[in-house]
């Protein structure tokens, strides 16, 4: 993970996984001989991959979506650089908004579409929303992994899409949008639940990301 110090220290997911020995910090201009995953790359991330992550592991770039323009992305290179096809993300900060992952999930997600479904559930453990991650994407992540080749996923990205309707982003602090919102990371009112026994904060991910 190469880590540019943009988000909240307290709620970096990419982080907290580093501080448990679970992912190591790359230095910028180091190159990384696995899948690196970045929003310029030309390429996605697909179950053709499966031998290259299996082999040398895949690396997060570590920054702010609201500082994409500041972020060097020439000093943060790889011999096979991916984009993740359509998911929502689950985290705190950004909960239902397409694409914009954490590190935690965006390592999650490359790992079950590679064929690595068990160091994803690893991962999004260590977080008290992450297995929510995979509530909202369990399908796409089927789908994703089920395909042959990169062709094959954007494919089934493309069908996702154009069968599902466009809406305007939601403000789900706006009262008087006359649409009700649920975040599957907190309770519905009324209800009572009982907190998992979890070594991390209510909140925490590669961008403006809560952990």
């Amino acid at each position: 993970m190469w880590d540019l110090a943009q988000c909240d220290r307290r709620r970096c997911t990419g982080r907290r996984l580093a501080r448990k020995g679970l992912v190591r910090t790359l230095r910028l201009g180091q190159r990384f001989g696995g899948l690196v995953l970045s929003p310029l790359a030309a390429r996605w991330v697909s179950p053709a991959d499966r031998q290259v992550v299996a082999q040398n592991g895949v690396a997060v770039i570590d920054c702010s979506w609201a500082k994409l323009d500041e972020t060097p992305f020439n000093k943060m290179r790889g011999s096979h650089p991916r984009q993740l096809p359509y998911l929502v993300a689950a985290n705190p900060v950004n909960y239902g908004r397409p694409y914009k992952l954490s590190c935690v999930e965006a390592f999650a997600a490359t790992f079950c579409i590679a064929g690595f479904s068990d160091i994803a559930t690893t991962l999004l453990k260590k977080f008290k929303w992450g297995m929510v991650f995979l509530d909202l994407n369990r399908d796409l992540l089927e789908k994703y992994a089920a395909c042959s080749c990169e062709e094959e996923v954007l494919s089934v990205e493309r069908e996702f899409l154009a069968t599902t309707p466009e809406e305007d982003e939601i403000d789900p602090f706006d009262v008087d949008s006359g649409k009700d919102f649920c975040n599957l990371n907190r309770p519905a009112r009324g209800m009572i639940t009982v907190d998992e026994d979890s070594t991390e904060s209510s909140s925490s991910s590669s961008s403006e990301e809560q952990e």
